[in-house]
């Protein structure tokens, strides 16, 4: 970010705002914590800047872990309001995701970036369709309890601190899978990202500390600028996505969510082909 005026930076942060205020309506909207929008923009407002490739992907996740924090925070205590969150599966889901977590963020250190990539559009597109298609793919007739709920946890931990997101894409399609309704599910979901974003975000920064051509204004591989300009207002906006979601159908909030997931993976399965 050497040699770029105090308008180019100054355009970034505004940018980056927007984005944020977008990303807090995706958040309570899906019960995602942002990451699939965030992670694309800072992709692509650092490649302007010149940041290099093989630093550019991890330091988009990092940046996305931190800035879902507060946001994930805001998301969940607004459906919990509304009685929606199972905080039974959450309290399963809790030391399983932080293992993950902790094992995504020691991967993050040594994977090439096209693993990032990889990662985000088989699992986003994998949801994409099933709710685009309004596939009825049912395991059971309730969530499982015991083993198989912390495997999950443990899983979806690991490649949620893989791809930068608040590990609400996978915990909506899994419980969704058992039956439960989407709104039950995205509400639940809102929660993972707490559970993921704070050791994830920790855990990033460690893997980046003595990285070299990081930009200015980086801890390890978090942006303190990118999440000064996105957090607050991501903050501000989870509680309107939070409303609209309780406001939809099953079908319209499924589809909304299916159609965005898409739009994600084709994004980054063409930067994975080199356009």
């Amino acid at each position: 970010m050497i040699g770029h005026s105090l308008t180019e930076l100054a355009f970034l942060a505004a940018a980056l705002a927007a984005a944020g205020a977008l990303t807090g309506v995706l958040a309570g909207l899906f019960g995602v914590g942002g990451g699939a929008l965030i992670v694309p923009v800072l992709y692509e407002l650092f490649r302007i800047l010149g940041v290099p490739e093989e630093t550019r992907m991890p330091l988009c996740v990092g940046t996305s872990l931190a800035i879902i924090i507060p946001t994930s925070l805001r998301s969940f205590r607004a459906h919990h309001a509304r009685g929606a969150v199972d905080m039974e599966i959450l309290r399963a889901w809790a030391l399983p995701t932080l293992i993950g977590v902790l094992a995504g963020s020691a991967l993050a250190r040594f994977a090439p970036p096209s693993v990032f990539k990889i990662v985000f559009v088989v699992v986003a597109g994998l949801s994409a369709t099933r709710l685009i298609g309004n596939f009825k793919w049912k395991l059971g007739d309730d969530v499982p309890k015991g083993p198989g709920l912390r495997v999950f946890g443990l899983l979806n931990g690991t490649l949620s601190a893989l791809m930068g997101i608040g590990g609400g894409q996978l915990a909506t399609m899994f419980m969704t899978f058992y039956g439960r309704t989407i709104h039950q599910a995205v509400a639940t979901s809102s929660g993972v990202g707490v559970l993921i974003s704070i050791p994830g975000a920790i855990g990033y920064v460690l893997a980046g500390l003595d990285k070299p051509d990081l930009p200015p204004l980086s801890l390890g591989f978090v942006s303190l600028l990118g999440l000064a300009a996105f957090a607050p207002v991501s903050v501000l906006t989870a509680p309107l996505g939070v409303r609209i979601a309780h406001a939809l159908t099953k079908r319209k909030l499924e589809l909304a969510f299916g159609i965005f997931l898409l739009l994600v993976s084709l994004r980054f399965l063409a930067s994975i082909l080199g356009f």
